[in-house]
């Protein structure tokens, strides 16, 4: 273990069967914590990411659920505290993309997005919440994007979903900074996963050449600074919205 920073917390990170969520999820278990794998369909990748975080020392469970159905939700949280005993950190990192220039976006589109990314952080902050404020103490991290804040052609309901989650992060530090619980959101930019993986050449060149540290980021590096956020050394940082974008968005 690189440190135990977060020794004795149990996290939840929604959607951490690969990519970013794979990666917070090891980072958090890498400094201590024991850590609930959520994932919709990836069953395989859900405990292949288990094996990896129990060869770290710490425990680990995998919760197949829906984080846009309330219910799901429910019983998510619920597992978690009985697996695990505990629920002291929750980073909502599920989402999805279904790209499509405005004036052709279909309502399925458009509500598929916005259910997932926006409605399914809701859902998990505001059954995490209630555990948390009875505990009097809790880390909640919301990944967003920079699109969310400067958005994208062909990506308004996933922008929507995105600036969203901004606004209902902040509101909800105000809410629960009076129980010791903090709430702040990360902004991404360009990071290496599958999705960056599948853009043609050309056009990852282009991107590539308006970030002014010429690379695209790694999920480890999500993995870090969630990290930080989550421990004790970020204990008086809530409603703030970090990018971590190798400066695309100067």
């Amino acid at each position: 273990m690189s440190s135990s920073r977060l020794a004795g917390k149990v996290a939840l990170v929604t959607g951490s069967s690969r990519g970013i969520g794979r990666a917070v999820a090891l980072e958090l278990a890498s400094e201590g914590a024991d850590i609930a794998v959520n994932y919709l369909t990836s069953t395989d990748a859900a405990e292949a990411t288990v094996s990896e975080i129990e060869a770290l020392g710490v425990k680990a469970v995998a919760i197949q659920a829906d984080i846009s159905d309330a219910e799901q939700v429910d019983r998510m949280v619920s597992t978690v505290v009985e697996e695990l005993g505990d629920l002291s950190i929750l980073v909502n990192n599920a989402g999805l993309t279904r790209d499509g220039l405005v004036v052709r976006m279909s309502q399925n589109h458009w509500r598929e997005v916005i259910d997932s990314n926006l409605t399914g952080t809701f859902n998990c902050l505001q059954r995490c919440a209630k555990h948390m404020m009875k505990k009097r103490y809790g880390r909640i991290v919301n990944l967003s994007s920079v699109v969310g804040i400067e958005g994208n052609a062909g990506q308004a309901n996933y922008a929507a979903s995105k600036a969203g989650i901004i606004g209902l992060a902040n509101s909800v530090a105000k809410e629960l900074g009076s129980r010791s619980v903090t709430v702040n959101t990360i902004a991404p930019g360009f990071i290496e996963t599958d999705m960056t993986q599948e853009l043609p050449e050309d056009r990852r060149q282009m991107i590539l050449n308006q970030i002014p540290l010429g690379r695209f980021g790694s999920p480890e590096e999500i993995g870090k600074l969630t990290a930080f956020l989550c421990s004790d050394d970020a204990a008086y940082i809530t409603g703030a919205t970090i990018r971590i974008d190798g400066g695309i968005m100067m």
